[in-house]
């Protein structure tokens, strides 16, 4: 898949932040065998988060051996104006950013280079920032990514609380397609997930070291499949222009 489907429905995308990085393009190609529905790139500078990880350069490596999956480059950087073109050229599909990372007079240009590279936008929200701060540019944006654990390491215990989010999210704005969760989401949380509405699904360390992805991936995406019907959320198709391009 390299492109995100037009109607809500459940999609599973391992984050390669605990994956052995000497073994990048293996490892990517096990989960996605596996499954997975599309990969969640996290890339991090030392600055915006106390990590460093990969950039352009291994992205663009990684691109050249898996030509047609999605890749959702979630960028916890500093300054997220900067690498819009590298990640552009390396062929990234989503360029994910924060909103802390940056000015409300700089989000309108932001956004709009980003969709001028041809990327799909999305907007990450840290735990302690209030989820009202993407009411402004929910119609601007593709993907509102949720974090359930403070950006920047992996392995780090689900929080719960943050579901009131997403329930927010889904009842306020029906347009919205996406909405992705990212941090300890593993087959004990899934649940807490699907139930408030998510449907774009980020693990790390629960997928890279599970003994059975294939069957991990198939309970999670069931559960957001069978909660998004229950909700009659799954035959919702908008004719937005920013969700189709």
């Amino acid at each position: 898949m390299d492109s995100l489907p037009k109607g809500i429905k459940g999609i599973i995308g391992p984050s390669i932040l605990s994956a052995d990085l000497s073994k990048l393009t293996d490892e990517s190609r096990r989960l996605l065998d596996a499954g997975a529905d599309y990969l969640h790139l996290d890339v991090m500078d030392g600055h915006f988060v106390p990590n460093l990880t990969i950039g352009h350069p291994v992205i663009k490596c990684l691109r050249k051996n898996i030509p047609k999956v999605y890749f959702d480059a979630h960028m916890m950087v500093a300054k997220p104006e900067q690498w819009i073109e590298e990640m552009a050229g390396a062929g990234v599909n989503q360029y994910t950013f924060h909103i802390e990372s940056t000015t409300k007079e700089s989000m309108p240009e932001i956004i709009r280079k980003i969709k001028e590279a041809d990327m799909k936008v999305g907007l990450g929200i840290k735990p302690k920032t209030d989820i009202s701060v993407v009411e402004e540019y929910i119609n601007d944006i593709d993907v509102v990514l949720i974090m359930t654990v403070e950006p920047g390491f992996g392995g780090q215990k689900f929080m719960g609380d943050m579901m009131e989010k997403i329930r927010w999210l889904r009842k306020t704005y029906p347009q919205l397609l996406h909405i992705e969760v990212d941090g300890g989401v593993s087959t004990k949380t899934i649940d807490d997930c699907a139930q408030a509405g998510a449907n774009m699904i980020v693990s790390g360390s629960a997928l890279i070291d599970s003994k059975q992805p294939d069957k991990d991936i198939e309970q999670m995406r069931n559960l957001i499949d069978e909660n998004l019907k229950s909700k009659k959320l799954h035959l919702q198709i908008t004719n937005n222009e920013h969700c189709s391009h």
